[in-house]
């Protein structure tokens, strides 16, 4: 089994023709980045808080798009390490934008996941903008869990509008939908999703991103799987209705498999080239 998994991790790097040398990795003739692993981005350097980044070697002042990964794993689990290589595919298509594959601090029985990981995108947005050396336009894109987030972030939480775009992958959108209240791990979401201080409504209704859509919302891209037994495909037509009324740039696509098979087979290539559509459009 262990002897599997590497080589086809050996014929993945291989594919993409990713070379390493002195923290410098090239894909190809067209795309060449400079990767700094674990960075501490936070100022009190949380240990937690760590940051993969990868600017393009002839990185320009022109070419401001940063894309901001976000790694799901139910608030509480996951590691930005489950996005490498979904990220090094994107890079490979996108090769003169910045890339920043983030941990943010996990939740827990003692720890609420809100505001926190909120707080943690924009410390890392902050960092990554203070090391380019200018106001870049981000695009926020994350799977499951940190498919929320990234909504959540942009529809409630960025006030000035630094957010270009969010990419939703089997991202919750309505937390309060009956189909996700089947989530194995809702009582977990009732009781340690947002802190109680941090509103006086409901939490699930204070933490669902349909509840902050506005005409200003940001332009969003939206993957849901049909078989998905995790995140229902009834988020996805509440997602696109909320979008739609209030005449937000959206498209939304969908796959056959269930909530992990997004990135699985043609499901990743078919993904990546809408998002490059998507994003041309803007």
């Amino acid at each position: 089994m262990e002897r599997n998994i590497i080589l086809m991790i050996g014929l993945v790097l291989a594919a993409f023709q990713i070379s390493c040398k002195e923290n410098k990795i090239t894909m190809g003739t067209d795309a060449s980045f400079i990767k700094k692993e674990n960075i501490l981005y936070a100022e009190d350097r949380n240990p937690e808080l760590t940051m993969d980044l990868y600017t393009p070697e002839k990185h320009s002042r022109e070419n401001k798009d940063v894309f901001i990964i976000i790694h799901g794993g139910g608030w509480r689990g996951g590691n930005k390490s489950e996005l490498t290589l979904f990220t090094l595919s994107m890079m490979k298509k996108f090769p003169h934008s910045v890339f920043a594959n983030i941990n943010y601090r996990l939740a827990s029985t003692s720890r609420y996941a809100l505001p926190n990981q909120i707080d943690d995108i924009r410390t890392a947005m902050n960092y990554v903008e203070k090391a380019a050396g200018f106001q870049p336009r981000f695009i926020l894109l994350g799977n499951s869990a940190g498919g929320h987030l990234s909504m959540l972030y942009a529809y409630k939480f960025d006030p000035d509008k630094k957010v270009k775009a969010v990419i939703n992958i089997v991202g919750p959108a309505d937390l309060s939908d009956p189909g996700f209240k089947r989530y194995d791990d809702y009582s977990f979401l009732e009781n340690h999703l947002v802190d109680p201080k941090a509103t006086y409504g409901s939490p699930m209704a204070y933490a669902s991103p349909v509840a902050w859509i506005s005409s200003h919302s940001a332009p969003t891209l939206s993957y849901y799987g049909i078989n998905d037994q995790v995140v229902p495909f009834t988020q996805k037509n509440i997602l696109d209705s909320v979008l739609s009324k209030n005449k937000v740039l959206h498209e939304s696509y969908e796959f056959t498999g269930g909530h992990s098979d997004w990135y699985q087979g043609k499901n990743g290539e078919f993904l990546i080239g809408k998002v490059e559509a998507f994003l041309k459009k803007l």
